[in-house]
């Protein structure tokens, strides 16, 4: 059985995603994964990969459908995401989107928000932003205390700095959020035909 978000990964969110796709064997999983250079966001081994595989089975979140063998290689299993899976995936990327606690994890939860709506990922966002306000205007408040305190600035760098960097953070998303709101831009994956491209990647994964 799942066991809720808590216990999910980063690596096990981005394989579950891949299985969100279409069904497939944990091979196929790792060379996609490093042809879409996902070693930006997670550590990509083989022993990760088939270890996280494993613990997802267990947990109900994924389920074998399949094996196969060609010529000489090992047999490769195929697996499939289940409607726990799925649903685990989603509530994932739900929380990551609006936290700003931990900024690995929000690449993951924005990498993957093409799985909810679009509607849904524009009010996720602006919870976050005012999440973010929130926060800047923190350090706002305590820079100018300390100051006013007799702090000296050269002790105070560093909340400048975050200040600094949640004032781009902010900037970005509203960028973002026009971006995902425009008519013309395309999002979720159901209505995208494969592409030439898609197709030579998902074979050369498998191969």
């Amino acid at each position: 059985m799942a066991h809720g978000t808590a216990t999910l990964t980063p690596t096990a969110v981005m394989l579950l995603a891949l299985l969100h796709e279409d069904d497939m064997h944990a091979y196929e999983m790792v060379r996609l994964l490093r042809e879409r250079r996902a070693d930006r966001l997670i550590a990509l081994t083989h022993g990760t990969i088939y270890h996280t595989v494993a613990r997802l089975e267990r947990q109900g979140r994924i389920v074998e459908v399949g094996s196969d063998r060609d010529g000489n290689r090992p047999e490769r299993t195929t697996y499939a995401l289940t409607d726990a899976g799925g649903a685990d995936l989603l509530a994932w990327i739900r929380r990551e989107l609006v936290s700003v606690d931990d900024p690995g994890r929000f690449r993951i939860a924005l990498t993957e928000a093409h799985n909810l709506p679009r509607d849904e990922v524009l009010a996720l966002l602006a919870q976050r932003r005012e999440l973010l306000a929130a926060s800047r205007d923190a350090h706002r408040s305590a820079h100018a205390h300390a100051v006013a305190h007799g702090s000296h600035p050269q002790f105070l760098i560093e909340v400048h700095r975050q200040g600094a960097l949640l004032d781009a953070d902010i900037a970005w998303l509203d960028e973002a959020v026009e971006f995902i709101r425009r008519p013309d831009t395309v999002w979720g994956v159901v209505d995208i035909p494969a592409t030439d491209r898609y197709l030579a990647q998902r074979e050369a994964a498998r191969a």
